[in-house]
């Protein structure tokens, strides 16, 4: 069961990072260039979080 989670969710990730490449390729194309930006760091993200060199979610910090 964990085996089929980890493959859907790397399929899923796999295929963000592939559509943000293609968005990113667009907005390049008309000059966006601050969109452009924007979701080429969301590329890195999804790149790390494949690689496991971030988290998925990030915790919340309560101040005390």
């Amino acid at each position: 069961m964990q085996q089929a989670f980890t493959t859907r969710r790397t399929d899923t990730l796999d295929y963000l990072q592939s559509m943000l490449g293609q968005l990113r390729t667009m907005a390049e194309a008309e000059r966006c260039d601050m969109l452009a930006y924007l979701i080429g760091m969301a590329y890195i993200e999804a790149s790390d979080i494949i690689r496991g060199e971030r988290p998925s979610r990030v915790q919340r910090y309560r101040s005390s």
